[in-house]
Parts: structure tokens; sequence; C-alpha cells
């Protein structure tokens, strides 16, 4: 790992000055129409002479340039004056560039070369008067009144300095040097927590604090990181090394590594020091090494990225997986022990419980997979890769093992020329032989008696395969294996089903097992993957919760797909909503319950399972009545392969917003959704909550409860989806130990008032 001081070096966000002796400063208010030129390399300085903004020469880009604020304090030597915030991010322009405040009011970098707007921010209308660099690093436009208009400190790029706040929705995005190995990125999610992210898919750290909404970050000038509430009371912090010690400069940056470090100026060694950083091991950060192979933390405590795998012959630098499909006899699997392995490009691992043996096997049987990842912490889980795009990291304490396909050596298309292959055997000398016919008699008679034979074992042996099938499926459904999940043939089906005689929906039919026990069964498009189903089904089956469906059975048999649930007396909810006269035994209390339980399913589903399961199609025909009057969610983790999923349908806010749908027809009792979330919030921003309730339900309801319900199920339905809660909020905002803060409109009605 290069060291903490390297990495400034090798920043490209640092000036290259080095000769750029002369400048021109202007400090204090900025008027309009005030310019700074590339070829004048003129600066506007902070009162106190700490900040400047001005252009700076990209280190990885030579000749372009940059518009940033960076540190101008005397006291420390100019290839170490950092830079802290850049105008449009990794915006550049030419030698014969300007950046200047308009007389509009309106900021501008423009490349003259191009003759294009490089980047912008539209405040021509909000009666801009002048600019100033503050002295705590952060550039302003200021109206007449000297109030701020917009401000740099809302817009960081990768850089937090002392006093400036970072709130939800916020981000800061690494430098990259190479675009495809270094999208990380930090930002807050609703939830108030922080959380780092590589290609906004992986979150590999957060900093674990309790879900709150309306938190703001800051970095304090004594070395502290911390989290406030809306009375400035910290929540949560962290400390520097030299937490509390005299230093006059300090900033928190995501560095071009992924990691989020806290740095301090030293003026003994004149040198910026990492007092402390989000991920104590640097091999944990996700793609570390990128295509450059596994992590490895050497002697020094810094990391260096080795190849375990043999090398592509195309490129010294990238350390790709050696298998492409290309074998011509079947693959092997080499072994990394104390190695955990991830896929990148797509990063996308499957995992499934299994043992080891299995684990190894699952990789061989499958075309696509490349390596996989075998860990056993508690619960045995094999994760497979399908891209030759792997890294990981390696050590002592790393308690996995992963394996690697390739072909093997004897293989003509996998051959290792430094491997002396086996010459082929000489033809022997042909010889006479005389016949023997009492030989050649008994051979042939040995020969049919050992086929008969064989025939015979083989023909008993289906037999008996097939009774033990049918044994096992009688001993599932009257309770003497009631804990497994059992694959029933296609004839089993039609038997339970009786020849598919009752159709309760579409594709569903109920069942008749041998203990005169209802199941319901579901019938899936026959041309899913079998091994995508298998597995999905296998994980779906390990799943029990009072308020989910069982999954008790399936057939996968050549084109039949099935699933075997559990059977729920009195069918959906969606039917009670619908029907006048059933309607009336869904009360208040008895609709909240329902939202009660279907949230505490999501919760369960989304956080408590051992790999998170999303259901992906939540509405009121999968919410299910048991002959309690209970609900049970059905059809969950389906999504995956019943459709073409997007990222989107597979996410949890996704499960959310479905959830907040669900809310408003139980407490409406209309199934138009869109419609009523506009009137629902309508009515509840003029306190008139209460019209938004069915007339059906008979006994009134909850006015406070109500209050609750709204609320929540409107954050639930947010269009931005970082807005929206978890489940495990939801359910306690439900069961009332956890309040809710009126929400803003949700998107449909935000839209319908802007248009109008």
């Amino acid at each position: 790992m290069l060291q903490h001081e390297r990495l400034f070096l090798n920043s490209s966000f640092l000036l290259c000055i080095y000769g750029l002796l002369l400048f021109r400063a202007v400090f204090a208010n900025i008027s309009l129409g005030s310019k700074l030129t590339v070829v004048e390399n003129d600066l506007w300085v902070s009162s106190n002479g700490v900040f400047a903004l001005g252009f700076f020469n990209r280190s990885d880009q030579p000749n372009q340039f940059s518009v940033g604020i960076r540190f101008n304090s005397k006291s420390i030597p100019v290839d170490k004056q950092t830079v802290v915030w850049v105008a449009g991010a990794d915006a550049t322009v030419g030698n014969n560039s300007y950046f200047q405040l308009r007389q509009n009011g309106e900021l501008v970098l423009f490349d003259c070369s191009k003759e294009i707007t490089v980047w912008t921010i539209k405040t021509s209308k909000l009666n801009v008067t002048s600019a100033v660099l503050l002295d705590d690093g952060n550039f302003v436009l200021l109206n007449d009144k000297k109030d701020i208009i917009w401000q740099s400190f809302d817009t960081p790029s990768n850089t937090l300095l002392p006093g400036q706040k970072f709130s939800a929705f916020k981000t800061l995005r690494a430098e990259s040097t190479n675009p495809l190995s270094s999208y990380y990125s930090l930002y807050m999610n609703a939830l108030g927590q922080l959380q780092l992210d590589w290609e906004s898919s992986v979150n590999y750290w957060n900093n674990g604090s309790p879900s709150r909404t309306n938190l703001t970050a800051v970095l304090t000038s004594n070395g502290t990181l911390q989290l406030l509430d809306q009375n400035s009371k910290s929540v949560w912090s962290v400390f520097g090394e030299d937490h509390d010690d005299s230093v006059n400069f300090r900033f928190l940056r995501l560095d071009v590594d992924g990691n989020l470090r806290l740095y301090s100026w030293v003026e003994v060694s004149q040198s910026w020091r990492s007092v402390w950083q989000a991920v104590e091991n640097q091999c944990y950060v996700f793609a570390t090494c990128g295509e450059r192979g596994i992590c490895v933390l050497n002697a020094s405590g810094f990391h260096d990225c080795r190849c375990l795998f043999k090398p592509t012959s195309s490129s010294t630098s990238n350390c790709l997986l050696p298998y492409q499909q290309e074998c011509r006899s079947s693959p092997t699997l080499v072994a990394y022990e104390h190695t955990s392995l991830y896929g990148m490009y797509p990063a996308n691992d499957s995992s499934l419980e299994s043992s080891l043996e299995k684990c190894k096997l699952s990789c061989l049987h499958d075309a696509q997979c490349t390596a996989v990842t075998f860990r056993n912490s508690g619960h045995a889980q094999c994760q497979m890769m399908k891209t030759r795009y792997v890294s990981g990291y390696s050590d002592p304490s790393v308690g996995s093992i992963s394996f690697v396909k390739k072909c093997p050596y004897s293989d003509p298309l996998a051959a290792d020329p430094g491997f002396p292959m086996n010459s082929q055997p000489s033809s022997p000398l042909k010889q006479s032989y005389r016949i023997c016919g009492p030989c050649l008699i008994g051979a042939a008679s040995g020969t049919i008696v050992v086929f008969i034979l064989i025939q015979l074992g083989i023909g008993f042996s289906l037999i008996r395969r097939r009774k033990a099938i049918r044994r096992k499926a009688t001993f599932a459904f009257t309770g003497q294996n009631s804990k497994g999940l059992i694959m029933l043939s296609f004839c089993e089906i039609k038997e339970l089903s009786q020849d598919f005689k009752y159709q309760m929906g579409p594709q569903m039919f109920k069942g008749i097992q041998p203990d005169n026990q209802s199941v319901a069964i579901k019938e899936l498009n026959a041309t899913i993957d079998e091994r995508k189903f298998r597995s999905s089904v296998s994980k779906i089956g390990n799943i029990h919760h009072k308020n989910l469906v069982k999954l008790e059975g399936y057939c996968c048999e050549l084109r039949h797909r099935y699933l075997v649930y559990e059977f729920a007396k009195n069918g959906s909810v969606s039917k009670y909503i619908e029907d006048s006269k059933l309607c009336k035994k869904l009360t208040w209390r008895k609709r909240v319950d329902i939202c009660l339980c279907v949230a505490r399913a999501l919760c369960y589903l989304h956080t408590e399972c051992r790999e998170f399961v999303n259901h992906g199609n939540l509405k009121c025909e999968n919410v299910l009545l048991d002959e309690k009057f209970e609900a049970k969610v059905t059809e969950f983790g389906l999504t995956s392969f019943l459709c073409e999923a997007s990222a989107y349908s597979l996410s949890a806010e996704k499960d959310v917003e479905d959830f907040g749908k669900m809310m408003l027809i139980l407490v409406s009792g209309c199934q138009e959704v869109e419609g009523v979330s506009q009137r629902a919030y309508k009515e509840w921003m003029e306190g008139q909550a209460e019209r938004v309730v069915d007339k059906r339900i008979d006994g009134g309801m909850d006015k406070e409860e109500l209050e609750r319900v709204l609320r929540i199920a409107f954050w639930c339905l947010q269009m931005d989806q970082r807005m929206r809660p978890s489940m495990g909020e939801v359910v306690k905002v439900l069961e009332g130990t956890l309040t809710v803060d009126p929400s803003p409109p949700p998107f449909a009605f935000q839209e319908q008032d802007s248009s109008d």
C-alpha cells in the first residue's frame, strides 16, 4: 500500500504549480464581472489568506485545467497546498479558458478553445450582487441584503472542511484515475447513516449509527466527525488521533483508494497526516486491487496487490481469471485457503447455502462459473462468481476458502509451454492369433448373462427410487417430514390437484394432501431456467415466519414448474376490499393489524434472513388471510426468476413503495392507488384526514392511529428512494414505538401541483 503522503502526491487534485511563482490575488468581495484566467494564473483569496480559488493543472491530464479551492497558507509549502473543492467535479478546460462571475449573477467556466460553457450555476434570476471566499473555505454568492444565494459547501466534491455540513442525499465522490475501477462515493442515506459505496451498488462500510432522520454530519475544528440531530446534539462521533490537539488545518477526504480519512497538518514534519480512517484494513475496501489481483497486507501494514491466478498474456497489469469456457476437457478447481473473492463488472455474485463439496460441484457444473468462495461462520454459504473480473483479499485470519476454475494442462487450449506433454504410445507389433471357438462361445454367454443382470438391477433400482420419492412426498404431507422442502413429480402434482380440478385464480389451484389438508398450487412459466429455479426455490423454502405463507414443495420436471404453498382458508385481502359485503369484516383494527403483519414479514425478508430477500410484487392480491384472519404474505422472492427483473424491482425500496400503496388501499378501500395518494395527501394537509377513510368501515377509526398510518405511508411513497424508511422503521411506527415527522409531498402529488 502506498503511504498516505504518497496518495497526496499521486492525486490529480493536487496543484501542479512548480515553477508558477507569480500570481495576482483578489481579496474580500468579488464584484460582478470579475474573471479568473488560466493565462494570468490569478486567484480569489479569503481575507485570512488560508484559502484561494483559481485554476490548477490536472497532473493526470497535461494541458487540462480545473477551477478549485485550495489551501493557501504561507505555512504550507506550495506542493502540499491541497485542493478541497472543484467546480463541476471533474470538469476540465484548455489553456485559453476563464472562470467568471458574470454581470447577470451566474458563475461560468468557459473553454475558449472549444467555445463551450463547461460548467455553470443558474443564478441569473436570484439578484446576485457579489461573491466572496470566506475564511472557512466556503465560496458564496450574495444578494444585495448579503444573504447567501449559493455556496460551494452545498456541492462538495471529495472533501469536507471543518464546519461544513453534510446532510442527507449529499455525496462525496472520490477522484477516479481509472474509469473502470474507482467509482467510490460517500453519502448519508434517509436513515441518517453515513455509508461508503462502490459504483452505488456495493456498500462496504457504514457508521452503524442509530436510524434517525434529519441528521447532519459535521467535522469540527478539534478533530471530531460527528452526527448532529435537529437540536445540534451529537448522536454519533469518531475522533482523530490528535483530537483536541493544537492543529491549524484539518479536512476529511474520500481518497482515490475508496477509504474515508481525516487529515491534520503537522507543522514539524511539514506534511499532512492521516489521523483516522473509516476502514482500518484497506483490503476490506471493495475493489481495492481492481483488476490487479488479491489484496494482501505486507509486514509494514500496507496493502499489496498480488496475482494468485495465471496472468493473462495480453496484459501485465491485469490479473483476470484464466477460465474462459474454452476447455476441451473437464475443468478443475485450484484452491486458495484463507481467501475471500468477489466478482466485479458486474458485481452480482449469487449466494446459496451449501456444503463445501456441493459448493465446488455447483461451480464445476455451471459453465458460467469462474470462481467460488465458501465460508462457514455459523451458516455454510457458497458465493459464486460468473465473471473473469474477480478481486478479493487474503489473510491468515480469513476463515473462507476460495476455488478458481481453470482448464487442465492436458487441454490443448490451456497447455502450459513449460509443462511437458506426454508422448503418444507407440503402436504394438501386429501378431497373428489362432481363433478359439469354445472361448468365443463362453465369452458371449457370460456377456449375455452379465447384461441381463445389469438390466434387472437397473430396473429394480428405478422402481425402488420411484417408490422412495412417493413415500417422501407422502411423509411430507402427513407431517412426518414437515420441515423439509419436498420435490414432487408432475404426476404427484396432478394427483394433489385432482387433475387441476379446483382453480382459485390465474395459474393457482387448490390441492388436497393425503391427510385431507388443503394446499395451494401455483403454476409458473415452464421456460424458467432449471438451475435458477432450483436455487431460488431452495432459498425461499428455508424462510419461515408466521406472517409469510410457507413454501412446502415444488416441481421441476422437464417443462413443468410448480410451487406448493400452505393453504390460507380466507383468501386474499383484495377479495375483501372489492366485495361490499365481505369488506365489513375488515374493521379499522383489522386493517391496521394487516398493515403491521405485512410490515413485519417484509422486515424479516429484508433484514433477518441469512440473505436479503425482496418481494418485488407486493399487492393486496398477495396478502392472504388464514383461518384466524391473520395476514400472511405469499409469492415473495419470485421476482428474480419470474421476469427480467431490474435492479429496482429487486430492491428494498421497491417493496417499501409497494407497501405504502397497499396501506393507502386498505385505509381508503380504493384500488386506484395513484389517485388516492394525491387526494389523501391533499385531505391530510388540509386537516381532513378522516375523509380518506373507507366509508364502509363499521365502528369508526382511531384518529391518532390514522395520522400515524398516513404519515408513514407518504414517506414510503417518496419519489427519492433514499428518503423512504426501512421496513424496520415502518414496523416501529405502526407499533407506536417510534414517532414520525410529517412528510414532504409524494412525487405524483408534487408533480401535479407544479404543473398547475
